[in-house]
């Protein structure tokens, strides 16, 4: 099932970016006669639930004014949360001072780290490790970054 064609999901993209937030996700689920779409954004600073509510309705309204969502759907506008990795060098700032899970690629082999987030310059990334060891990484090196929940 793929209701959210490439130019909807463009113009889902361009409210998102109008209210300075990223596009994480669109997730499509449920049925064809009862869709549920999962649209996750980041930015910044905090999601906050007025926000989720602001780029529901613009959202909404989209969809409504679509010939190829005329039929019942749920729309649901959140942050990804903690538990889903980092997709966009933007969504680095906000997390400094966080523990990651970083997997990447060097020299064409994977690897692994539990690091602390100490600095993004461009698109370099510092991550402190134990023993006061520095690792900067590329962006693009990096296939997989979760932040750490820690108490």
């Amino acid at each position: 099932m793929k209701l959210i064609s490439r130019n909807i999901a463009a113009k889902v993209d361009e409210i998102i970016r109008n209210n300075n937030f990223l596009l994480i996700d669109i997730i499509e689920r449920g049925t064809a006669n009862n869709p549920v779409f999962e649209i996750f954004i980041d930015g910044l600073e905090a999601v906050s639930t007025e926000a989720c509510a602001k780029i529901n309705r613009e959202i909404c309204d989209l969809f409504d004014s679509e010939d190829s969502m005329s039929q019942k759907y749920r729309l649901d506008v959140s942050s990804p949360g903690i538990d889903r990795p980092l997709k966009f060098i933007e969504q680095y700032p906000k997390n400094l001072g966080r523990q990651f899970e970083v997997k990447y690629k060097t020299n064409d082999k994977a690897a692994k780290i539990k690091a602390k987030l100490q600095r993004v310059d461009g698109s370099s990334l510092t991550f402190s490790m134990q023993k006061n060891e520095e690792l900067v990484l590329d962006f693009d090196a990096i296939t997989s970054a979760k932040v750490l929940i820690t108490f």
